[in-house]
């Protein structure tokens, strides 16, 4: 059987909560930053999104410095940066000043999608080319912007030059896994919210993967949704909460993160909960015994490197104890 013992990290958007503000949806994110950090979790990453009301993630790299502010010793990252979005001689130059201020702490995740909607995109580019095909270009500057300034031209990132930030490549369709691949990086798949070319993309990087300077070997890690809790009737009726909120992203919705519903039959319609369905399908959701056999299954298939779990649940406590479940869980206790 495929090892279930494997590290477990946590990808946040950092959504607000229905009756809560921007403030309180911040303070939420360091509080599960420090708890998951007591458990022994291996990263926090979180997410960067733009024009979204409901979520508070669109300055991620001020978020990474306040979370690595309020920790001690998680390592704190992106979920993405979305490169199109920036300057990477600017990312350079943030990631660079925060793995100066806290070394060894810092990933880089980093994503070719803009986190928005198109208008936004424009609004938020560098340039009006479309620099989403800019984006194996982009990788290989910010490679050689944390890597040694004889090997660097006239324009370097200070500081930055020789922080070695690790890299990982995002992707939620199989493009990102040929990059991934011949760059000898490690790759990251959205199956939280992208299922469907999660087999394909994992195929192709490890099929392709090409040793670098920076990786040996792949290194596969999925990012998927956990709703565990102390039954699977509980577990179930939680999941409401992101049930609600996959219906937001289908329905084009601002809806707050929302409580727990005792049925989702009023909510949506069979057309919505199909399509919201599929985007949640890779989901580890229940006790911990049918999270544990979940996981076993998952591993037995695809024996990925690292789990990256993102657990939209109201409460706060049992948000929490949704993450201790999965440490216990890996951890075999």
């Amino acid at each position: 059987m495929s090892n279930i013992n494997i590290p477990v990290s946590v990808l946040n958007l950092a959504p607000i909560r229905k009756g809560e503000g921007a403030i309180d949806a911040i303070d939420a994110m360091v509080s599960l930053a420090q708890a998951t950090e007591e458990m022994g979790y291996t990263r926090y990453w979180i997410a960067e999104h733009h024009n979204t009301p409901t979520l508070v993630s669109s300055a991620t790299s001020i978020l990474i410095k306040h979370t690595l502010d309020h920790t001690k010793h998680i390592r704190v990252g992106s979920g993405g940066i979305m490169l199109p979005n920036h300057s990477p001689l600017v990312v350079a130059e943030q990631f660079g000043t925060m793995a100066t201020i806290y070394p060894g702490r810092l990933d880089l995740g980093l994503g070719r999608a803009p986190g928005t909607d198109m208008m936004t995109a424009s609004a938020l580019r560098r340039s009006k080319s479309d620099s989403v095909y800019t984006f194996p270009e982009d990788v290989q500057s910010l490679l050689t912007y944390f890597g040694p300034a004889e090997e660097q031209g006239y324009v370097k990132a200070h500081p930055g030059v020789d922080t070695n930030i690790p890299i990982y490549i995002l992707g939620s369709s199989t493009d990102s896994a040929y990059l991934a691949a011949k760059l000898g990086l490690p790759y990251v798949f959205a199956s939280h919210f992208a299922p469907r070319y999660m087999e394909e993309a994992i195929s192709i990087y490890r099929n392709r993967f090409q040793p670098s300077l920076y990786l040996q070997k792949p290194y596969m890690m999925v990012c998927l949704n956990v709703i565990a809790a102390e039954s699977d009737e509980e577990a179930k009726m939680e999941s409401t909460t992101m049930q609600q909120f996959f219906l937001n992203v289908v329905r084009g919705t601002q809806m707050p993160l929302s409580p727990p519903v005792e049925s989702m039959d009023g909510p949506w319609n069979p057309h919505e909960e199909q399509m919201a369905s599929s985007m949640s399908s890779v989901t580890l959701m229940g006790s911990k015994k049918s999270i544990t056999e979940q996981l076993s299954r998952f591993q037995e298939k695809y024996d990925v490197d690292e789990l990256m779990a993102v657990s939209y649940i109201f409460d706060r406590d049992k948000q929490k104890r949704s993450y201790e479940i999965l440490k216990e869980v890996v951890d075999g206790k």
